[in-house]
């Protein structure tokens, strides 16, 4: 831009040469347009014209070539006077260049400062519940509580090293943004799973509620969309104090009335709502909140660890999406984050969904806002509802209707009851109604933890909360649509993992020891590759069906990760294309996972192993 400026300015001035002859008279020698466009001359007639009298009222600058020879450089007074006013806004330009650049190093030294501090501290505890476990080695219950009390230091040391690395690829434009097909209700559901144990470990109130949902199925990147939520939801919890309110709403809009499957565009704008009563940031704050390495306040005063780049992340996605996003907050009240983002539909077929119209399906619920969302959208599924408050309640009116032959299709059991525990209740109606009634929880509980006594006392479904009306008529319909057929379907049974076999494949030997005993821990059958090559060998090498899972690193010797499952899938059998390829990689970028999906991999686990992760990825895969 500076060359081009220059530029400018040199155009705007007229040369021309002039030569001394040997009569000491001057003539012109050669004229430029812009020396005859300043002097309102032709070229001819500036030649033949005295050059003494062609530069009155002009600015001129004589520059000698020889003896005989000058360049005169012509400029007007308006010229001179634009050439200063352009060159003093370069100078401005320049200054607010170098305050912006003295800025940013001084929060950057800022944020060197912190994050030493903020590196040390689970370092520290890694460190030193190490040395205390070994020195007590034989003490089973102090080893443990150093083990937990390391395990928490490792995952917030990986955060810490996660959101640097980020903001890196934003800086440097590595980062892109994929348009897959996904499920809003999943994602939702991945957001809870993450969210809510980190709400319950400071005892707080954490609400999610679900609003007007015009469509589910979407065409976006879902790993963005939940780590632009994550971050502001997490950051919620980390700000707001011990019992604490935080209440979160995803809702859609159309920018036009009428579905939105009339619209041009085929858009929704997915609208985020986290609202807090926590610290709260200052006026001055929000100005610069979304600033790169800004903390509401030092670490070492706050006590409150973190990057300072976590908004500053959402921020850049965000803008890469079109999204926009608004900030209200005051110190001590709490803080209010809007967030909207405009998403393409996932173009499909809606799948007609086998409902008993007319049928009767009882609500037993305590709260009165999920009872009223459940009764909406069992109303608009045809069916009606009918809502109790009370266990004892609806095991008396089951008692009446089973007695009157006016029994409903199907109970929806909520979270909390106020006379009775949920799973108590659920055996009282299994003894009274019998085996082929079907008992669905409806819940914000983890269901993996409560799965076994749930089974046992006759559940035969779950539903997740927060709640979306696609998942609950999936299971209505699966239970009561098709003649009570397979009622467990959804509540799943006990999976012995003794009979699965899974591929490992890691080059490193300390990964592979670590992989190898925690499979070994569940009972899977494991064997191993050191390679990518290897593994392709051993898996062609395999009878058909032999392997019933893959996990695989991604940067291995001889043939990577990527390599291997791309020849894996191009075997002309069946299971190369149907088994299950999961990359178990310290490759933990949304571009990495973006990468494997692409070589053909299923699932992304990223090291160091989640073991919660890893088994919900042997659960989802081999119930």
């Amino acid at each position: 831009m500076e060359n081009m400026e220059n530029n400018s300015i040199k155009d705007n001035k007229g040369y021309i040469v002039v030569e001394q002859n040997s009569r000491n008279q001057l003539i012109i020698l050669y004229a430029d347009d812009r020396a005859c466009a300043m002097t309102g001359l032709t070229n001819e007639e500036l030649l033949a014209t005295d050059p003494t009298r062609v530069i009155n009222g002009l600015e001129m600058v004589p520059v000698r070539l020889d003896d005989d020879h000058e360049l005169w450089i012509l400029d007007t007074a308006q010229n001179r006077m634009q050439r200063i006013s352009k060159l003093e806004q370069m100078n401005i330009a320049l200054e607010d260049a170098l305050k912006a650049a003295e800025a940013a190093n001084q929060a950057k030294s800022s944020f060197l400062s912190n994050m030493s501090h903020d590196i040390r501290t689970p370092m520290n505890a890694i460190v030193g519940m190490t040395s205390i476990g070994l020195s007590h080695i034989d003490e089973k219950s102090r080893v443990q509580d150093c083990l937990q009390k390391i395990q928490t230091a490792s995952t917030h040391l990986m955060s810490l090293v996660n959101d640097v690395l980020d903001m890196s690829r934003i800086d440097s434009g590595r980062i892109t943004l994929s348009e897959e097909e996904f499920s809003l209700a999943d994602m939702v559901h991945d957001i809870t799973i993450i969210i809510r144990p980190q709400a319950a470990q400071k005892n707080q109130s954490f609400h999610m509620e679900i609003g007007q949902i015009y469509e589910e199925q979407l065409l976006g990147d879902p790993l963005r969309l939940r780590q632009i939520l994550v971050n502001i939801i997490g950051n919620a919890i980390k700000y707001t104090q011990t019992e604490g309110n935080i209440h979160v709403k995803i809702s859609q809009h159309l920018e036009e009335t009428g579905s939105p499957r009339e619209s041009e565009t085929d858009t929704v704008w997915l609208d985020f709502l986290c609202k807090d009563n926590g610290i709260g940031m200052s006026e001055e704050f929000l100005t610069k909140i979304f600033l790169p390495f800004e903390r509401v306040s030092n670490t070492t005063i706050s006590k409150i660890e973190g990057t300072g780049l976590g908004m500053a992340i959402v921020k850049n996605i965000l803008d890469r999406m079109n999204g926009k996003i608004e900030v209200e907050s005051k110190e001590g009240k709490g803080s209010v984050f809007r967030v909207s983002i405009p998403i393409h539909i996932a173009s499909q077929d809606q799948k007609t969904l086998a409902l008993p119209k007319g049928e009767t399906v009882l609500i037993v619920e305590e709260k009165d806002d999920r009872a009223e969302q459940i009764a909406g959208f069992l109303q608009e599924g045809g069916l009606e509802p009918i809502r109790i408050k009370s266990g004892l309640d609806a095991v008396t009116w089951l008692t009446e209707a089973q007695y009157e032959d006016r029994m409903p299709c199907a109970m929806l059991l909520g979270q909390e009851l106020p006379d009775i525990p949920i799973l108590e209740m659920a055996a009282h109606v299994r003894q009274l109604a019998g085996q082929d009634f079907p008992i669905i929880l409806v819940s914000e509980g983890d269901w993996a933890q409560i799965e076994y006594r749930a089974e046992r006392v006759g559940v035969n479904a779950f539903v997740p909360c927060p709640l979306f009306k696609s998942r609950l008529f999936a299971i209505l319909s699966d239970l009561i649509g098709n003649g009570h057929s397979d009622k467990k379907t959804h509540a799943g049974k006990k999976i012995d993992y003794s009979k699965y076999r899974v591929l490992l494949v890691e080059d490193n030997e300390l990964n592979r020891e670590i992989a190898i005993e925690l499979l070994s821990l569940i009972g899977i059958q494991v064997e191993e590759a050191e390679n990518g090559a290897r593994a392709v060998e051993i898996f062609k090498a395999s009878p058909e069906q032999y392997f019933d899972l893959i996990f695989m690193d991604i940067q291995m010797p001889v043939m990577n990760g990527y390599e291997a499952t791309r020849q894996i899938r191009s075997m002309s059998r069946q299971d190369a294309k149907d088994i299950w390829i999961v990359a178990m990689t310290a490759n933990a970028f949304v571009e990495d996972i973006r990468l494997s999906r692409e070589a053909g991999m299923n699932e992304h686990l990223s090291k160091p192993v989640d073991v919660e992760r890893l088994q919900e990825i042997l659960r989802t895969r081999l119930k």
